[in-house]
């Protein structure tokens, strides 16, 4: 058996099938081309007064408005976004979603133990509950509730998986599942991971909250939010909304609470999509049920199958930009799409002269716990949460719950967790963080070739930091 690595840092499939696979692949997301996509709503302008303002309209915003009006319908919603609803990451993600609220369980002991019990119940509650409100609401997000495949592509993963919570399959079992001539054997675990059409979740979620009259107004940033009392007072570009309470849903862009800012590292994820597979080809790798996989590395890929057989694939490349910046032009990054595309091409190299239709990419909230945090400000008048680290499609809808039981002032198991009642590590400043995130990042390469933390990891993780793609 070969101890080559399955995936490292250079490009080893021939350059110009490469190019090939990727030669006229739209530069935007998949899912937000569907031809179901809703018209925006007007912006703002003027003034107005309501009970809760929610500033963010991606997932995060969406179930909690949507959640605000279900516990009171009487309570005057409004939800502002900045651009258009579910144009970030809710439009732009893999559609896994997964059950967990720590990023996994080895995170969750490392941060939460003495909360594991109690978040384990909630976790479940919220995955059921998040599955209920698709249907009581009639969102047709095509939910799949297929599991999740855990590979091993280097003969050292292969050990952590026998003792992770599934079915094990060695290396000619897991051929009854998928075939891939990098796999050294998976886990496959049916329970609380399932699939959705992002962009059709986060449409779904702002029909929702239309008809039980929560007032959307896109194309409305928040320029900044000032205590005025017994009130907050939002101004935006065109008006100003005083709010009696306020959400904020803005996760990975700076935050209008300025302690915050430095809680969260805005980095960037890219994604290729197939053109639709044949049978044929469906056929030579043998996937054919609707379940996502993802293999054990911290770099990491996730993939999985659309309703009409393309595949998704994702993750591998984590980056930050100098800065913390956030730019369009970020959303493409070549070199990362020709590692996708090489990656690809060996893991399921029975499909020949595949091409990819999409390559796109999109900015993620990393915060140095590898969850999502939820806390209080002015008074109590303001939540936030932030900070879900590329698992938000469950556990925004958790965060939601989170905040609204905050500006209750609500004692309950929720605001009684750690994530709601202590603040992650912050992130170092600049000129610091770039060159310490790039050796991170190396160090992180190394470990998955080795199968053993380096002195850098070790060092990070005393510290109490923590790193993944």
């Amino acid at each position: 058996m070969s101890t080559t690595p399955a995936y490292d840092l250079d490009i080893r499939t021939d350059q110009k099938r490469i190019d090939a696979a990727l030669a006229g692949a739209a530069r935007t997301p998949f899912w937000l081309e569907d031809p179901g996509r809703p018209a925006a709503q007007p912006w703002f302008t003027g003034t107005t007064e309501t009970d809760l303002l929610v500033i963010g309209g991606g997932y995060c915003g969406l179930w909690t408005a949507l959640q605000a009006k279900e516990t009171d319908p009487a309570r005057d919603v409004v939800l502002v976004e900045s651009a258009e609803i579910g144009w970030a990451a809710s439009g732009r993600n893999g559609g896994f979603v997964e059950a967990s609220l720590t990023h996994g369980p080895e995170n969750g002991r490392r941060y939460f133990a003495g909360d594991l019990g109690v978040l384990s119940g909630l976790a479940e509650e919220n995955f059921r509950q998040f599955h209920e409100s698709l249907l009581r609401h009639d969102i047709d997000a095509e939910y799949q509730h297929g599991g999740g495949l855990n590979v091993a592509t280097e003969e050292h993963q292969v050990a952590a998986l026998r003792t992770a919570e599934g079915v094990f399959y060695d290396r000619e079992e897991l051929t009854e599942l998928v075939r891939s001539p990098l796999y050294r054997a998976g886990t496959f675990k049916k329970d609380g991971i399932a699939l959705v059409h992002p962009a059709k979740l986060a449409w779904g979620l702002k029909a929702a909250c239309q008809k039980l009259g929560v007032r959307i107004f896109e194309h409305t940033p928040v320029a900044e939010i000032t205590d005025e009392g017994t009130i907050v007072c939002a101004r935006t570009d065109n008006g100003i909304i005083r709010a009696r309470q306020v959400a904020l849903a803005t996760n990975g862009f700076p935050s209008l609470l300025r302690r915050n800012r430095k809680l969260t590292l805005p980095v960037y994820d890219y994604v290729l999509m197939t053109e639709p597979l044949t049978p044929g080809q469906l056929d030579e790798i043998g996937w054919e049920r609707p379940f996502g996989i993802s293999d054990t590395s911290r770099q990491f890929h996730y993939y999985r199958k659309t309703a009409d057989n393309r595949i998704l694939w994702g993750g591998y490349d984590a980056v930050y930009h100098r800065g913390g910046a956030i730019r369009p032009d970020y959303d493409q990054r070549p070199e990362t799409f020709s590692r996708l595309a090489d990656h690809f091409l060996r893991t399921f190299p029975q499909l020949g002269d595949v091409r990819f239709s999409h390559a796109w990419g999109g900015m993620i909230d990393m915060s140095t716990q590898l969850a999502a945090f939820q806390g209080a400000a002015m008074g109590g008048k303001v939540a936030y949460a932030s900070g879900f680290t590329g698992l938000g499609v469950a556990a925004t809808r958790f965060a939601g719950s989170v905040m609204l039981d905050l500006l209750a002032g609500a004692n309950t198991p929720r605001t009684r967790l750690r994530m709601a009642t202590r603040r992650p590590l912050p992130i170092p400043p600049e000129p610091l963080i770039y060159p310490a995130v790039q050796l991170v990042r190396r160090a992180i390469a190394r470990a998955d070739r080795r199968g053993r933390d380096g002195l850098v990891l070790k060092a990070a993780n005393m510290l109490g930091y923590s790193f993944d793609s």
